[in-house]
C-alpha cells in the first residue's frame, strides 16, 4: 500500500485538487460581492490590495487537501484489498507523476506571488448568494437572480 500512495494516491490527489473545485458568489460584510473558491471548504479569495493577488486561507487549504487524499486513499484501499490488487504500470505511473508535477509546479508558482496574503481562516462576515462546481478550464458562472442595490 505504501507504493500505491506514492505512485497513485498522491498524484491523483494533486491532479483532482487542481482540476475540480467549487465556487461561491458571496457578499462580504454587506458591502461588496466576490467569488471565493475551494472544495469542500472555500480557501481562495481575490486579494483586495492589488490585482493578481490572492487571499489564501491555510485551514481551508489543509482541509481540502486532506479531503481529496482521504477520498483517493479510501477508493484505492477498497479496490486494492476487496476487489482486485492494483499494480500500476510504469506508463500509468509516469503519466500520473508527470501531470501531478505539472499541476504542483503551477500551484507553487501561483502561491509564491509575494503579493498574496496568507491567513489561517476567513474572518469576514459573508453571505452566500450562489454557488456551483467547476473544472479548471471553466469560467465562473453567476446567476442573475439578485440585483445589486447600487
Amino acid at each position: 500500500m505504501k507504493q500505491l500512495i506514492w505512485k497513485l494516491i498522491l498524484p491523483l490527489t494533486i491532479i483532482s485538487f487542481s482540476l475540480f473545485s467549487k465556487w461561491w458568489h458571496i457578499r462580504i460584510d454587506n458591502e461588496f460581492d466576490e467569488i471565493i473558491t475551494g472544495f469542500p471548504v472555500p480557501y481562495i479569495l481575490p486579494g483586495w490590495h492589488t490585482s493578481l493577488s490572492l487571499q489564501i486561507f491555510v485551514s481551508g487549504f489543509l482541509i481540502n487537501i486532506l479531503s481529496y487524499f482521504t477520498f483517493w486513499f479510501t477508493a484505492v484501499f477498497i479496490v486494492h484489498h476487496f476487489l482486485k490488487k492494483i499494480r500500476p504500470s510504469r506508463i500509468l505511473t509516469t503519466i500520473l507523476l508527470s501531470f501531478s508535477l505539472l499541476f504542483l509546479s503551477s500551484i507553487i508558482l501561483v502561491a509564491s506571488n509575494p503579493d498574496n496574503i496568507y491567513k489561517f481562516q476567513n474572518d469576514n462576515d459573508i453571505e452566500v448568494i450562489d454557488s456551483g462546481y467547476k473544472m479548471i478550464w471553466q469560467n465562473h458562472i453567476i446567476s442573475d437572480h439578485h440585483e445589486d442595490e447600487q
